[in-house]
């Protein structure tokens, strides 16, 4: 039930009226606004990441450095997992921030998100923590009405 419904205008005077009116507000508040904030926000940490390995179309000399000995992935080659990764932080943000293949996209930087707190910092925990649940929100909920995705599906259904 919610609140609106289960109040009646004569409760809604004075503070209490006032705080009840915001409360009914948020409660009707679409989650759009918040999806896409989640979308910019960890679309840019992502984005930021990869924008530290390439110098103009390359990979930095210090990107193979640093996935050779302080980013060592079991089972992925140095070299393939430096790629890999620079495209993904490059990619995925991009389809985040238009709303286009967002569950996908989000789901794929959920995966390096693991991967780093299992097997690169995993004393990061609450940094990846947030990571990871706006991204299971992203994944969850779909980017929202304001989004690629939602105009796809609005003209195909």
């Amino acid at each position: 039930m919610s609140l609106e419904s289960s109040t009646t205008p004569a409760v809604r005077t004075g503070v209490a009226g006032q705080v009840l009116n915001v409360f009914v507000w948020l409660e009707n508040l679409r989650m759009d606004a918040v999806l896409i904030l989640m979308r910019i926000v960890i679309g840019a940490v992502f984005f930021m990441s990869a924008q530290t390995k390439v110098d103009g179309f390359a990979l930095k000399e210090s990107t193979f450095f640093l996935f050779e000995y302080e980013y060592a992935l079991p089972l992925v080659p140095p070299v393939l997992a430096a790629y890999l990764a620079t495209i993904a932080e490059h990619l995925f943000p991009l389809m985040l921030w238009l709303g286009l293949g967002s569950r996908l996209a989000a789901l794929g930087l959920a995966g390096m998100t693991l991967t780093i707190q299992l097997f690169v910092y995993p004393e990061a925990w609450v940094t990846h923590g947030l990571w990871l649940s706006s991204l299971l929100v992203l994944v969850l909920q779909g980017p929202g009405r304001l989004s690629l995705d939602h105009l796809i599906r609005s003209r195909i259904a």
